[in-house]
């Protein structure tokens, strides 16, 4: 058999191949931009480890206390409504044309509504509060602190990524701050632990905060079990 002519017509020349365009993935890579440069990689941030529970196997444990809580809290809310049902019983029950039995049986009923909704609103809030877990743990490596005061989301901070501790007092809660040396770790908590942290910064400093009145340990056991495991490697204002 006679061998056949090639194809006739021309040719595109090799420069004017088709070659993919940059940054097209190939084999799973990304091919580097034209003149062999290649964009770095943004810096990134090393984890900080968070749990939505801190541990109770620590050598030191510090958890909420509601009896505490409640010692204090309870009677505040009787003075307080004893303060506004007072002055209303006085009135109503004082003599004149005008005042009825109903007008007692009126302010018996408010006061009732009263005491519930209080009672609520501080049953739910010690609940919040005792069901989160604990409040602080510490280890020779560092702590696990609380980030949110309603919920149970911790963060673990190594000593030497403390800046300082210190004790601060608002109201009725006298509280342990800690401020970390990184600025940093506080952005990836999440937007409601944002918010909690914006009014804690506010009153405290930090948003980082651990009870010391309303804690199944006492505020000594608690400073002192702080100093021993800290070592001196961070400020202590206590």
């Amino acid at each position: 058999m006679s061998e056949q002519p090639p194809a006739s017509g021309p040719r595109p020349p090799a420069w004017n191949r088709p070659h993919p365009p940059p940054n097209v993935p190939i084999s799973g890579e990304l091919l580097p931009p034209p003149g062999g440069y290649r964009v770095p990689p943004p810096p990134q941030q090393p984890a900080t480890p968070v749990t939505s529970r801190i541990p109770d196997n620590l050598p030191f444990v510090a958890r909420p206390s509601a009896i505490k809580r409640l010692i204090v809290t309870v009677p505040i809310a009787v003075v307080a409504l004893l303060l506004v049902g007072c002055p209303l019983g006085f009135v109503l029950t004082a003599d004149g044309p005008s005042h009825t039995s109903g007008d007692i049986v009126a302010l018996v009923a408010l006061l009732g509504c009263l005491g519930a909704a209080v009672a609520l609103g501080l049953g739910l809030g010690v609940f919040l509060v005792a069901s989160g877990g604990p409040v602080l743990a510490l280890a020779p490596s560092g702590m696990w602190i609380k980030t949110r005061p309603t919920r149970g989301q911790a963060i673990w901070l190594p000593w030497e990524g403390i800046a300082e501790i210190r004790r601060r007092r608002w109201a009725l809660d006298k509280m342990l701050v800690v401020k970390p040396r990184d600025p940093r770790v506080e952005g990836s908590l999440g937007a409601f632990t944002a918010i909690d942290s914006s009014v804690f910064k506010l009153f405290y400093g930090s948003g980082f905060t651990a009870t010391l009145n309303f804690a199944d340990r006492s505020e000594d056991e608690i400073l002192a079990a702080v100093r021993q495991f800290s070592n001196g490697r961070t400020q202590i204002n206590i």
